[in-house]
């Protein structure tokens, strides 16, 4: 009997709101390690969600929500009306990556799927999408138990596809925002691989960048290698455009911009001996600006052409910049916003375990809900996944800890998932309307 009340202090102490949430605590987290580990036995692709998508869509339909399936391909959406008040959406991803499991743990995935190649490639939610998708469950969970505290409307969403960047662009083109209650606000959170679990961060502006993926095709005039001043050497034009390319960021962005333009891949001929007739390049790009972004792209194109034509590259033979069509926008997190909700994370977990952090070139198409116009107040925060005393050994020179996307990559769930409930329910309380007399 003390053990469970020292239980339910603790987990009030912890932020879990009321009381009667706080009494089921032991079966509530039973129930969500269970949905855990069975959606990290079964990860699948981009837009291939369908059982992922399935489960969440069935785990909202019994606790009360409308939900409506298939939606942008393999997305959901799950929207519970609690009289009138602020509409708050809350997203998570729903998809895996092609990375072979090498965790070790017992509900290791072994699951193989197509990727977009067209090849057959193991399988892992190796970003943490599963703990995403179990604190979204968690929190839906929680705040229906407590909805005579609160009013507006919760949208919940299962999103496809982030890993290609192409998930919320799709579920936004399908109507989102026009066939389901506008939000006031938009919420997501993302597992961290470089913070302790029962912590969470938050950035202020900028959070994520914009990714930009660039193709150039630079032409030729293939011949012998033996006879170089007869032909138009791509190979040559290629390595000086690389060169140039790197000015870009050093010496035409102000210093006080950050950017980043790597070039990732390059091909070109196939024998010692031959030089080609073109070579192709990939590149990504990172800004936080619009601006940024549009100067970057136009000195792309402005590099590539004038060096091709200082080569005397023919005229029906200049090279190509495509733009890939798949863009993710700077995930920016409203300011207000993230102050507020930072000090609602802090009450509920302890001010210890909330951290102010700084922007990461890492992409995330969350960004796109915040961009539609008008644009919505939004906000997405860092998890900590890390075993503490794990992160505490690679702080002292120990074994380096696993990134995301890592075939090694594997969350303290408990704590982390734990966590996340509590402050995204948190969060939600703080945003949806109070009922009158109720006091949060």
């Amino acid at each position: 009997m003390q053990s469970k009340i020292r239980l339910v202090v603790a987990l009030l102490l912890w932020g879990v709101v009321p009381l009667a949430i706080a009494q089921s605590a032991s079966d509530e987290s039973a129930y969500l390690e269970a949905l855990y580990f069975q959606l990290h036995r079964d990860p699948e692709l981009s837009f291939k969600e369908e059982r992922t998508a399935a489960r969440i869509a069935d785990e909202l339909s019994a606790l009360g929500f409308e939900v409506m399936r298939h939606f942008g391909g393999t997305g959901v959406v799950a929207v519970l009306p609690n009289g009138e008040g602020p509409t708050v959406l809350m997203r998570a991803d729903m998809d895996a990556l092609p990375i072979k499991e090498r965790t070790g743990v017992p509900y290791a995935s072994t699951a193989i799927g197509m990727s977009i190649d067209g090849k057959e490639k193991p399988v892992m939610h190796a970003c943490g999408h599963d703990v995403h998708m179990t604190v979204l469950v968690g929190t839906a969970r929680q705040l229906v138990r407590v909805r005579d505290q609160w009013r507006g409307t919760l949208i919940m969403i299962g999103q496809p596809a982030e890993e290609r960047g192409a998930g919320a662009k799709a579920m936004l083109d399908a109507g989102l925002f026009t066939l389901f209650p506008r939000p006031d606000y938009n919420l997501a959170l993302h597992v961290h691989a470089g913070l302790p679990a029962g912590e969470v961060g938050y950035v202020v502006g900028p959070a994520l960048a914009n990714v930009d993926s660039v193709d150039i095709t630079v032409y030729g005039v293939g011949g012998h290698g033996a006879y170089p001043h007869k032909t138009k050497d791509p190979i040559v034009l290629s390595a000086q455009i690389i060169t140039a390319l790197q000015t870009i960021v050093s010496r035409e962005l102000s210093p006080l911009e950050p950017a980043v333009l790597s070039v990732g891949s390059i091909h070109g001929g196939h024998k010692h001996n031959i030089i080609p007739d073109e070579v192709q390049m990939q590149l990504t790009l990172r800004s936080y600006t619009a601006e940024v972004r549009a100067q970057m792209i136009a000195a792309i194109k402005r590099i590539v052409k004038n060096l091709a034509v200082a080569a005397d590259i023919p005229a029906d033979k200049m090279p190509k910049v495509v733009l890939n069509d798949v863009y993710t926008p700077v995930v920016y997190n409203d300011p207000v916003l993230a102050r507020r909700l930072a000090a609602v994370f802090a009450a509920r977990v302890g001010a210890n375990n909330v951290k102010k952090m700084q922007p990461v070139m890492g992409g995330e198409d969350f960004g796109r809900y915040g961009q539609e116009v008008p644009k919505i107040p939004s906000l997405i925060y860092w998890l900590g996944a890390v075993d503490r005393e794990k992160f505490a050994a690679a702080k002292m020179g120990g074994a380096p800890l696993p990134s995301l996307h890592s075939a090694f990559f594997a969350p303290e769930y408990k704590l982390t998932i734990k966590t996340g409930v509590a402050t995204m329910s948190a969060a939600g309380l703080a945003l949806l309307g109070k009922r009158m007399g109720t006091e949060m």
